[in-house]
């Protein structure tokens, strides 16, 4: 789906155009959505620049996302997708600079185009350019993996309260096996958020380094500086939950380690506890002829005592011990 945003007063109107339409000279930012063969011959008919594919958006190699062709300038990241689900994804988005227009090529929907589509819609200013949606959104983009890291955060620490500090231990109605699933899923969350950083952060290095053959004003050059070190404080951030979800899985091993050592504690001392009964209870079942307790008439309640001895003995002991 190929959509054109043209300035209308002080908002940016959004338009769905068809491969056979043609593209507003006003038209500030063009944005591929899945877009078909003849839109993408549409727009470089139109501009004049070669719409990546999506295979070559998907390249990791710094050159093949950062680049000039033909006067425009290509830079393609990773951003996180469905975040607020249990499955995230991370997708290549492009951005393509070409004069003052913004050319942004996608096959997913990251949650930040929709906030800014939806921004521009109520208030835009303006002088609204390519560079400034381009702004507008990387700007979310941050803000959004902020959010994303806040949550995680937050998470991080109700598991770390579940494992660690409840009384009497972890509640029962917590089983081991959905702690370990929540601390994968949330490291999970927080990789991708990472890997979203650092190509987040790359490609406004490589955007810090063409302001000045773009001639871009100060004041952005000091709104990219400002989210050069909101990324990079995100990014330590994100190394600091990865580092405590780390611990927290170290943790709820060794809980499970104690845990099955209490069990398996517990049968020990079952079993020496009923050794010494059983000991007894088998040397007068032996079938033997001369076995002097046999002709004594206590002999019965004799061994049931001497059972029960050895029994309790053994568990007081341990008791004081402090095994128990």
């Amino acid at each position: 789906m190929l959509s054109i945003n043209v300035p209308r007063g002080t908002t940016l109107e959004r338009i769905n155009l068809g491969a056979d339409g043609e593209i507003p000279d006003r038209a500030v930012w063009l944005d591929l959505h899945c877009p078909t063969q003849a839109e993408d011959k549409l727009v470089e008919r139109a501009l004049g620049i070669a719409v990546p594919t999506r295979e070559e958006m998907q390249e990791i190699e710094v050159t093949s996302r950062l680049y000039v062709e033909n006067g425009a300038r290509y830079m393609t990241a990773t951003l996180m997708c469905q975040s607020d689900t249990d499955v995230p994804r991370t997708t290549p988005v492009t951005f393509i600079l070409s004069g003052h227009r913004l050319i942004t090529v996608r096959y997913d929907e990251p949650k930040p185009f929709a906030i800014v589509g939806a921004k521009l819609a109520r208030l835009c200013p303006a002088y609204a350019t390519g560079e400034t949606v381009l702004m507008d959104l990387l700007d979310a983009v941050i803000d959004r993996v902020a959010d994303i890291l806040e949550k995680i955060g937050a998470d991080v620490d109700t598991i770390s309260h579940d494992i660690l500090e409840s009384e009497g231990g972890m509640s029962r109605s917590h089983s081991f096996k959905e702690i370990l699933k929540s601390i994968g899923r949330r490291g999970d969350h927080t990789s991708k958020a990472r890997e979203s950083l650092v190509s987040i952060g790359r490609l406004l290095l490589y955007l810090a380094a063409e302001a000045d053959t773009m001639k871009w004003a100060k004041d952005q050059r000091a709104a990219l500086k400002g989210m050069q070190r909101d990324v990079q404080s995100l990014s330590d951030h994100a190394t600091y939950l990865s580092q405590k979800i780390n611990f927290l899985l170290d943790a709820m091993l060794g809980v499970v380690s104690l845990e099955q050592n209490n069990i398996i504690k517990i049968f020990s001392v079952a079993a020496v506890v009923f050794m010494p009964p059983t000991l007894i209870a088998s040397i007068y079942g032996m079938n033997f002829k001369h076995m002097p307790e046999l002709e004594f008439e206590f002999g019965y309640p004799l061994a049931i005592v001497l059972m029960l001895l050895a029994a309790v003995v053994p568990y007081f002991f341990f008791r004081w011990m402090k095994w128990l």
